[in-house]
């Protein structure tokens, strides 16, 4: 079973890990290659740019019918740098309310909704005198279904259990 969803409570998600001791699941916060492959360059990029006093920032933007904010994506790629950093970091979800500088161990997401836009994920490591930015943006939600099926292959034939999109990409 390929599941892609967000926003499960714990209820519901120790179902789904109830239900893998039955048969394979792959669950994902993104269906997209690129956006998998997206939090693999992020994480290994946190380790360097964290150590060297970056700070990490998220952008995401997506339609002006999404009503969740921040994306799922976006958290997963929070996610994503704040493991690979001992989950030191918190986040900072809207910098209008205070009017302070920012936290040293924090990862600031920004999210913008507006006209068609499938999604857009943008991660900025911000340095003394020089900016990284790694971006992914979806133009069709095709992408999503091409990654769906990518991971029906690789679950066909796998023993139960939980999988997930890293799995397939390797």
């Amino acid at each position: 079973m390929v599941f892609c969803t967000t926003g499960l409570s714990e209820e519901e998600f120790a179902q789904v890990q109830e239900t893998s001791k039955k048969v394979a699941i792959l669950r994902s916060a993104n269906m997209s290659l690129g956006v998998n492959t997206l939090l693999k360059l992020v994480a290994a990029a946190a380790q360097v740019f964290a150590v060297a006093n970056f700070d990490m920032e998220i952008v995401e933007k997506h339609h002006n019918r999404k009503v969740d904010a921040p994306s799922g994506t976006a958290l997963a790629i929070a996610d994503a740098m704040n493991e690979v950093l001992n989950n030191e970091y918190s986040y900072k979800y809207d910098r209008s309310q205070e009017r302070k500088m920012r936290e040293k161990k924090e990862i600031g997401i920004s999210a913008v909704r507006g006209g068609t836009i499938v999604g857009e994920h943008e991660v900025i490591f911000a340095g003394a005198d020089e900016v990284i930015e790694i971006k992914h943006t979806a133009y069709s939600k095709a992408i999503f279904g091409n990654g769906a099926l990518q991971a029906a292959k690789f679950l066909a034939g796998k023993p139960a259990g939980m999988y997930n999109m890293s799995d397939v990409i390797g």
